[in-house]
Order: C-alpha cells, then structure tokens, then sequence
C-alpha cells in the first residue's frame, strides 16, 4: 500500500482522520510504501510555514518511516515519464508522482483525494 502526503501525515500525527476500514488495511499491509515525492512535500510545506513538525523534516521523516516501517520508492525514469504521459486530471506535480507510482506498481493508495481513482488507482481513504 502506498500512502500520499496527506496519509502519511495522518498516520503519523491524527489517525482519527483515516478511516477505520483504511486504518486497519494499513496495519495489516505487509508492506508501506512513500513515494520519495512526499518528503519533497513535506519539507516544502515546512519550509513555507503551511506544516508545523516538531524536528526538521528531514529527520521528522526519517523518524517516521523507521517508526512504521516505510519502505521508500524513488522516483526513477520510469515513474517521471508516467507522471508526464497522465491525463490532465490532477494538475499537482507530487501527486502525479505517486498517481504513477500506484499504476506501475500495481498498488492501491490511501488518499482522500478522489480524483486519484479517476486514473484506475485504488483508492482507500
């Protein structure tokens, strides 16, 4: 299962805003994935002063994905050409990223953005 940006700040600081279906599945999922994209988010948010954390960000994620046992998916040629090649669905960038993560690996993402299953994502939220 791969969380977006928002998911992975919800696990990590107000899990009551996952749902208990998509909470459960997290828990149960033998493996957590991020796209590399979201640290990118979340130090930007930082940096910005839109995202409060209570250490920098590059440890505030480190510490997360230790935490949870998060493995980390790069953003390699292939996902960045698929990024590229998606309907004008969603114009952001990040989520594009992992909308194209999910298609290539063939796993559902815990978003409550809906317009990710316009793209045949599966979505839990």
């Amino acid at each position: 299962m791969l969380l977006d940006t928002c998911a992975l700040l919800w696990l990590a600081h107000d899990q009551s805003k996952i749902s208990d279906e998509t909470l459960g599945r997290i828990e149960a999922a033998p493996t957590l994935f991020i796209s590399a994209a979201s640290s990118f988010e979340i130090a930007l948010k930082h940096r910005t002063g839109k995202l409060h954390l209570p250490i920098p960000p590059q440890e505030w994620i480190s510490e997360i994905i230790r935490h949870h046992q998060i493995d980390v998916i790069d953003l390699d040629l292939e996902i960045c050409m698929k990024a590229v090649d998606l309907p004008p669905v969603h114009k952001d960038p990040c989520d594009r990223f992992i909308i194209s993560t999910a298609l290539i690996r063939n796993i559902p993402v815990a978003t409550a953005d809906r317009r990710f299953s316009d793209y045949g994502v599966e979505v839990l939220s």
